[in-house]
């Protein structure tokens, strides 16, 4: 593999930490890079992901798809040579998501409001 085609990635987790930086070949998946931020995962942590549907990586202010490849979601200001791409993690775990409709689902529902003018 060439050096060009390596790109070098920092992840960043919500409380500050990261883990990298780590090379990636320029064809690597998002869910590959996914998979990969599951595996290194410091277990210390309160939130801890499961499957790569569980984190959602953010760069350059966007929402990076599985599908696109590290090249295709490379910030055009990242280009410096020898620089780090930080990629910020954001982590929403499956069965939170559900607690949480659930829990606007269970919510009592108010047919009237009554409102006191003194």
């Amino acid at each position: 593999m060439p050096e060009e085609d390596l790109v070098e990635l920092r992840f960043r987790l919500y409380d500050g930490s990261d883990i990298g930086p780590i090379c990636y070949s320029s064809s690597s998946t998002v869910a590959m890079l996914k998979e990969r931020i599951i595996s290194e995962w410091p277990r210390d942590k309160k939130i801890i992901p499961k499957l790569a549907n569980d984190i959602k990586l953010i760069s350059a202010g966007k929402i990076l798809d599985n599908s696109k490849t590290v090249s295709q979601c490379r910030p055009s200001f990242g280009e410096l040579p020898g620089g780090v791409i930080t990629m910020h993690v954001v982590v929403q775990p499956s069965s939170a998501k559900s607690k949480t409709e659930k829990n606007v689902d269970e919510l009592p529902k108010k047919t009237a409001c009554s409102c006191s003018i003194l």
